[in-house]
């Protein structure tokens, strides 16, 4: 597995382009897999479990408008990044693009089994028209931040089998693909951001990102929460029932919100950079399994 670029990170007030040099040439790797193209999954697929499925069909759906929006707001900051940050841009792009594609399958499987995801797109889209005429800096902001997230729970996902003990073998396969992925270029949005900025004072770019990182935790845990909730009502789960048990799933067994918590409140350390947690063993292990299912 190649290693990632800057595993000495680089401080908030030096660019990127004076991180020491590594012995790769940085390209991150593109596994271009399909799932589900010969199976449909249940309805609740996810251990016959209606929360735990309605939480990860709600991150689903909003995966393919999201990663459109994490590639343009990255393409927008990289002129003139230097070549080992350009080529781990290229191929973050290559993998978004094959995790939209997956996605779009598992939607369409979703839409297939009677769920109805067109409140999540309103949200979505509502989310994403805010965003328009915005400075692309702070847009690469909002990426910056939303991409922690996705490593966070990605590195949770894989360290903890009871995320998807139960689920079924082709789901779970493309859950664990699109986590090592998040892993593995969970760093690019942020050189380029320091790249991007890098004639900013520190302060300055510190204060931005922190920020941005407190918006996106609102809107992200405010509107995947509805989303979930619009998902368990649509399998007769409601009122404070449906409210209790999706918080109890994701704050208690198995807590993905819960146990990532220490590396959410490390974003907002000055000096912060996602390699400083080397979690690159996860991903080993993870393709070990991937090849073996």
């Amino acid at each position: 597995m190649n290693a990632p670029t800057f595993l000495a990170p680089p401080r908030e007030g030096v660019p990127p382009d004076a991180a020491p040099a590594k012995a790769d040439d940085g390209t991150l790797t593109v596994r271009d897999l399909r799932f589900g193209r010969t199976t449909r999954p249940g309805r609740w697929w996810l251990g016959g479990d209606p929360v735990a499925t309605a939480w990860h069909n709600a991150l689903s759906a909003t995966f393919p408008k999201g990663e459109a929006f994490f590639i343009e707001s990255v393409k927008s900051c990289r002129d003139g990044a230097p070549p080992r940050l350009a080529a781990e841009i290229r191929d973050f792009i290559r993998q978004e693009i094959n995790h939209t594609r997956e996605h779009v399958a598992f939607n369409r499987a979703a839409l297939e089994a009677g769920y109805d995801f067109s409140r999540i797109d309103a949200h979505v889209d509502y989310m994403l028209g805010l965003t328009k005429g915005r400075r692309p800096e702070v847009n690469l902001a909002a990426t910056m931040a939303l991409e922690h997230f996705t490593a966070m729970m990605a590195h949770e996902f894989l360290a903890n089998p009871a995320h998807f003990a139960g689920g079924e073998a082709e789901v779970a396969n493309m859950w664990r693909w699109h986590a090592i992925e998040e892993i593995e270029h969970k760093a690019v949005a942020f050189d380029t951001y320091l790249h991007a900025t890098k004639t900013w004072p520190a302060r300055r770019r510190w204060f931005l990102r922190c920020l941005m990182m407190l918006i996106v935790t609102r809107n992200f845990l405010h509107h995947r929460f509805v989303d979930a909730i619009d998902l368990l009502a649509q399998d007769g789960i409601t009122g404070w029932r449906a409210k209790v048990r999706l918080l109890a799933y994701l704050t208690v067994r198995p807590g993905v919100l819960r146990r990532i918590f220490p590396s959410w409140l490390s974003y907002f350390r000055p000096g912060f950079h996602p390699w400083d947690h080397d979690d690159r063993a996860l991903i080993a292990t993870a393709e070990r399994e991937l090849a073996a299912g």
